[in-house]
Protein backbone atom coordinates (compact mmCIF):
# COMPACT_ATOMS: atom_id res chain seq x y z
CA UNK A 1 0.00 0.00 0.00
CA UNK A 2 1.32 3.61 -0.74
CA UNK A 3 1.27 5.56 2.02
CA UNK A 4 3.67 8.39 1.95
CA UNK A 5 2.83 11.45 -0.44
CA UNK A 6 6.68 12.01 -0.83
CA UNK A 7 6.55 8.76 -3.61
CA UNK A 8 7.72 9.56 -6.72
CA UNK A 9 3.98 7.99 -7.96
CA UNK A 10 1.78 10.48 -5.82
CA UNK A 11 3.89 13.25 -6.58
CA UNK A 12 3.52 12.75 -10.30
CA UNK A 13 -0.38 12.13 -10.64
CA UNK A 14 -0.68 14.83 -7.94
CA UNK A 15 1.49 17.35 -10.81
CA UNK A 16 -1.59 16.41 -13.10
CA UNK A 17 -4.13 18.92 -11.33
CA UNK A 18 -2.07 21.23 -13.03
CA UNK A 19 -3.21 22.20 -17.03
CA UNK A 20 0.69 22.14 -18.31
CA UNK A 21 1.46 19.33 -16.55
CA UNK A 22 -1.43 17.14 -17.69
CA UNK A 23 -0.09 18.29 -21.48
CA UNK A 24 3.77 17.28 -20.27
CA UNK A 25 2.54 14.00 -19.14
CA UNK A 26 0.22 13.57 -21.51
CA UNK A 27 -2.16 12.24 -19.16
CA UNK A 28 -5.27 13.54 -17.39
CA UNK A 29 -7.07 12.69 -13.82
CA UNK A 30 -9.95 9.77 -13.98
CA UNK A 31 -11.56 10.58 -10.64
CA UNK A 32 -14.56 8.46 -8.59
CA UNK A 33 -16.24 5.79 -9.55
CA UNK A 34 -19.03 6.85 -11.91
CA UNK A 35 -16.47 8.19 -14.22
CA UNK A 36 -13.94 5.04 -13.87
CA UNK A 37 -17.36 3.03 -14.82
CA UNK A 38 -17.98 5.45 -18.19
CA UNK A 39 -14.50 4.81 -18.93
CA UNK A 40 -14.58 0.81 -18.89
CA UNK A 41 -18.05 0.95 -20.83
CA UNK A 42 -16.26 2.81 -23.62
CA UNK A 43 -13.18 0.44 -23.21
CA UNK A 44 -10.74 3.21 -22.38
CA UNK A 45 -7.36 2.15 -20.94
CA UNK A 46 -6.12 3.43 -18.34
CA UNK A 47 -2.46 4.01 -17.42
CA UNK A 48 -2.56 3.65 -13.35
CA UNK A 49 -5.37 2.98 -11.10
CA UNK A 50 -5.17 3.90 -7.84
CA UNK A 51 -7.56 2.74 -4.66
CA UNK A 52 -8.50 2.46 -0.77
CA UNK A 53 -9.13 -0.75 0.49
CA UNK A 54 -12.59 0.23 1.41
CA UNK A 55 -13.66 1.05 -2.51
CA UNK A 56 -12.22 -2.21 -3.79
CA UNK A 57 -14.63 -3.69 -0.99
CA UNK A 58 -17.53 -1.85 -2.18
CA UNK A 59 -17.09 -2.40 -5.52
CA UNK A 60 -15.56 -5.71 -6.24
CA UNK A 61 -17.29 -6.10 -9.61
CA UNK A 62 -16.03 -2.81 -11.09
CA UNK A 63 -12.36 -3.74 -9.34
CA UNK A 64 -12.28 -6.78 -11.26
CA UNK A 65 -13.31 -5.01 -14.74
CA UNK A 66 -10.89 -2.08 -13.98
CA UNK A 67 -7.54 -4.33 -13.65
CA UNK A 68 -8.33 -5.60 -17.47
CA UNK A 69 -8.22 -2.40 -18.73
CA UNK A 70 -5.22 -1.05 -15.99
CA UNK A 71 -1.51 -0.82 -16.75
CA UNK A 72 -0.49 -0.24 -13.19
CA UNK A 73 -2.64 -0.67 -10.23
CA UNK A 74 -2.19 0.71 -6.88
CA UNK A 75 -3.68 0.17 -3.42
CA UNK A 76 -2.97 3.44 -1.54
CA UNK A 77 -4.15 4.97 1.97
CA UNK A 78 -7.19 7.05 2.25
CA UNK A 79 -4.41 9.94 2.84
CA UNK A 80 -3.15 9.21 -0.16
CA UNK A 81 -6.44 8.79 -2.30
CA UNK A 82 -7.34 12.50 -1.03
CA UNK A 83 -3.67 14.09 -1.99
CA UNK A 84 -4.06 12.86 -5.42
CA UNK A 85 -7.47 14.07 -6.35
CA UNK A 86 -8.94 17.14 -7.13
CA UNK A 87 -12.64 16.81 -5.13
CA UNK A 88 -12.62 17.81 -1.33
CA UNK A 89 -14.35 13.81 -0.63
CA UNK A 90 -13.23 11.91 -3.42
CA UNK A 91 -15.20 8.42 -2.88
CA UNK A 92 -11.97 6.05 -3.34
CA UNK A 93 -10.38 5.54 -6.95
CA UNK A 94 -8.50 7.71 -8.80
CA UNK A 95 -7.04 6.73 -12.65
CA UNK A 96 -4.58 8.46 -14.84
CA UNK A 97 -5.54 8.23 -18.70
CA UNK A 98 -3.74 8.75 -21.71
CA UNK A 99 -4.49 11.82 -23.64
CA UNK A 100 -4.91 10.88 -27.50
CA UNK A 101 -6.12 13.42 -30.05
CA UNK A 102 -9.44 12.52 -31.61
CA UNK A 103 -10.62 13.31 -35.19
CA UNK A 104 -13.31 16.31 -35.31
CA UNK A 105 -16.71 15.24 -34.86
CA UNK A 106 -18.44 14.15 -38.06
CA UNK A 107 -21.42 16.58 -38.38
CA UNK A 108 -24.53 15.43 -40.59
CA UNK A 109 -27.62 16.94 -38.42
CA UNK A 110 -26.69 18.84 -35.28
CA UNK A 111 -23.85 19.86 -33.32
CA UNK A 112 -22.52 22.00 -30.79
CA UNK A 113 -19.38 24.88 -31.53
CA UNK A 114 -17.69 26.83 -28.28
CA UNK A 115 -15.18 29.91 -28.54
CA UNK A 116 -12.85 30.78 -26.10
CA UNK A 117 -15.02 29.13 -22.95
CA UNK A 118 -13.28 29.76 -19.91
CA UNK A 119 -15.18 27.53 -17.40
CA UNK A 120 -14.80 24.06 -16.85
CA UNK A 121 -17.87 23.47 -15.30
CA UNK A 122 -19.98 25.34 -18.29
CA UNK A 123 -17.88 23.12 -20.84
CA UNK A 124 -18.95 19.78 -18.74
CA UNK A 125 -22.17 20.72 -18.77
CA UNK A 126 -22.28 21.15 -21.94
CA UNK A 127 -20.90 18.21 -23.17
CA UNK A 128 -23.45 16.51 -21.49
CA UNK A 129 -26.34 18.14 -22.64
CA UNK A 130 -25.47 17.59 -25.76
CA UNK A 131 -25.14 14.39 -25.36
CA UNK A 132 -28.96 14.10 -23.90
CA UNK A 133 -30.41 16.40 -26.94
CA UNK A 134 -28.70 13.86 -29.55
CA UNK A 135 -26.20 16.10 -30.85
CA UNK A 136 -23.77 14.17 -33.20
CA UNK A 137 -20.57 16.23 -31.33
CA UNK A 138 -18.59 18.99 -30.12
CA UNK A 139 -15.79 21.50 -31.36
CA UNK A 140 -14.15 23.61 -29.36
CA UNK A 141 -11.72 26.50 -30.17
CA UNK A 142 -7.97 25.56 -29.21
CA UNK A 143 -7.94 28.22 -26.67
CA UNK A 144 -10.96 27.47 -24.41
CA UNK A 145 -10.45 24.76 -21.46
CA UNK A 146 -8.70 21.85 -21.93
CA UNK A 147 -11.32 19.15 -22.69
CA UNK A 148 -9.50 16.94 -19.98
CA UNK A 149 -9.68 19.48 -17.27
CA UNK A 150 -11.16 17.34 -13.86
CA UNK A 151 -14.07 19.29 -13.40
CA UNK A 152 -15.07 19.14 -17.30
CA UNK A 153 -15.17 15.25 -16.76
CA UNK A 154 -16.95 15.39 -13.15
CA UNK A 155 -19.37 18.19 -14.92
CA UNK A 156 -20.02 15.64 -17.94
CA UNK A 157 -21.87 12.97 -15.56
CA UNK A 158 -20.19 10.48 -17.64
CA UNK A 159 -21.43 11.81 -21.59
CA UNK A 160 -17.26 12.76 -21.73
CA UNK A 161 -16.81 9.02 -23.26
CA UNK A 162 -19.96 8.98 -25.38
CA UNK A 163 -20.08 12.50 -27.64
CA UNK A 164 -17.25 13.01 -30.31
CA UNK A 165 -15.50 16.00 -29.21
CA UNK A 166 -12.34 17.70 -30.71
CA UNK A 167 -10.30 21.55 -30.13
CA UNK A 168 -9.74 23.45 -33.39
CA UNK A 169 -7.06 25.84 -33.87
CA UNK A 170 -9.02 27.37 -36.31
CA UNK A 171 -12.72 27.14 -35.89
CA UNK A 172 -13.28 29.53 -39.14
CA UNK A 173 -12.24 27.04 -41.47
CA UNK A 174 -14.14 24.45 -39.59
CA UNK A 175 -17.32 26.57 -40.17
CA UNK A 176 -16.67 27.01 -43.33
CA UNK A 177 -16.39 23.62 -44.77
CA UNK A 178 -19.35 22.43 -42.67
CA UNK A 179 -21.12 24.92 -44.27
CA UNK A 180 -20.03 23.68 -47.86
CA UNK A 181 -21.47 20.51 -46.89
CA UNK A 182 -24.61 22.01 -46.43
CA UNK A 183 -24.74 22.95 -42.93
CA UNK A 184 -26.42 26.06 -41.54
CA UNK A 185 -24.68 27.90 -38.30
CA UNK A 186 -26.66 29.34 -36.26
CA UNK A 187 -24.98 32.20 -33.39
CA UNK A 188 -26.49 33.09 -30.81
CA UNK A 189 -25.92 36.72 -30.31
CA UNK A 190 -27.71 40.02 -27.96
CA UNK A 191 -28.25 42.03 -30.69
CA UNK A 192 -29.82 39.96 -33.10
CA UNK A 193 -33.63 40.30 -33.85
CA UNK A 194 -35.06 36.55 -34.27
CA UNK A 195 -35.49 34.80 -31.10
CA UNK A 196 -34.40 31.34 -31.22
CA UNK A 197 -37.88 30.09 -31.65
CA UNK A 198 -38.17 31.56 -35.33
CA UNK A 199 -35.10 29.79 -36.70
CA UNK A 200 -35.66 26.07 -38.60
CA UNK A 201 -33.50 23.86 -36.47
CA UNK A 202 -34.75 20.90 -38.25
CA UNK A 203 -32.14 20.80 -41.22
CA UNK A 204 -28.50 20.41 -40.56
CA UNK A 205 -27.24 23.20 -37.70
CA UNK A 206 -24.64 23.70 -35.70
CA UNK A 207 -25.32 25.89 -32.98
CA UNK A 208 -22.12 28.47 -32.33
CA UNK A 209 -21.81 29.80 -28.64
CA UNK A 210 -19.10 32.35 -27.42
CA UNK A 211 -16.87 33.15 -24.18
CA UNK A 212 -19.02 33.37 -21.26
CA UNK A 213 -17.89 37.46 -20.95
CA UNK A 214 -17.26 38.47 -24.55
CA UNK A 215 -19.25 36.26 -26.40
CA UNK A 216 -18.55 35.46 -30.30
CA UNK A 217 -15.79 37.20 -32.08
CA UNK A 218 -17.28 39.20 -35.01
CA UNK A 219 -15.10 37.38 -37.53
CA UNK A 220 -17.33 33.86 -36.54
CA UNK A 221 -20.21 35.89 -36.23
CA UNK A 222 -20.05 36.99 -39.55
CA UNK A 223 -20.06 33.24 -40.89
CA UNK A 224 -23.38 32.45 -39.35
CA UNK A 225 -26.30 31.58 -41.52
CA UNK A 226 -28.73 32.78 -38.81
CA UNK A 227 -28.01 34.77 -35.63
CA UNK A 228 -30.35 34.52 -33.20
CA UNK A 229 -30.83 35.61 -29.51
CA UNK A 230 -32.84 34.37 -26.43
CA UNK A 231 -35.41 37.18 -24.87
CA UNK A 232 -34.42 38.63 -21.51
CA UNK A 233 -36.83 39.67 -18.86
CA UNK A 234 -36.19 43.96 -18.03
CA UNK A 235 -33.05 43.89 -15.82
CA UNK A 236 -31.52 40.49 -16.89
CA UNK A 237 -28.29 41.04 -18.59
CA UNK A 238 -27.28 37.84 -19.97
CA UNK A 239 -27.68 34.10 -19.44
CA UNK A 240 -25.20 31.31 -18.54
CA UNK A 241 -23.53 30.03 -21.40
CA UNK A 242 -24.48 26.39 -20.55
CA UNK A 243 -28.17 27.19 -20.21
CA UNK A 244 -28.03 28.83 -23.46
CA UNK A 245 -26.59 26.14 -25.15
CA UNK A 246 -29.54 24.08 -23.30
CA UNK A 247 -32.40 25.86 -24.58
CA UNK A 248 -31.08 26.10 -28.19
CA UNK A 249 -30.30 22.20 -28.23
CA UNK A 250 -33.57 21.39 -26.99
CA UNK A 251 -35.52 24.27 -29.12
CA UNK A 252 -33.54 22.01 -32.56
CA UNK A 253 -34.60 18.39 -30.84
CA UNK A 254 -38.43 19.85 -30.24
CA UNK A 255 -38.92 20.89 -33.62
CA UNK A 256 -37.15 17.73 -34.68
CA UNK A 257 -39.91 15.31 -33.03
CA UNK A 258 -42.77 17.86 -34.32
CA UNK A 259 -42.14 17.28 -37.21
CA UNK A 260 -41.95 13.91 -37.31
CA UNK A 261 -45.28 13.49 -35.68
Amino acid sequence: MLTSLQNPLVKQIRKLHQTKERRQQQLFLLEGTHLLEAALIADRPLETLCHTIAWQTRYPLLWEQAQRLSQRIELVSADVLRAIATTVEPDGVVATVERTSTPAPVFASLGLVLETVQDPGNLGTMIRTAAAAGADGLLLSADSVDFDHPKVLRSSAGQWFQLPMAASSNLQAELTHCQQQGMQIVATLPAATLTYWEVDLRQPTLILMGNEGGGLSPELAAIANRQVTIPLSPGVESLNVAIAAALILYEAKRQRVRSEE
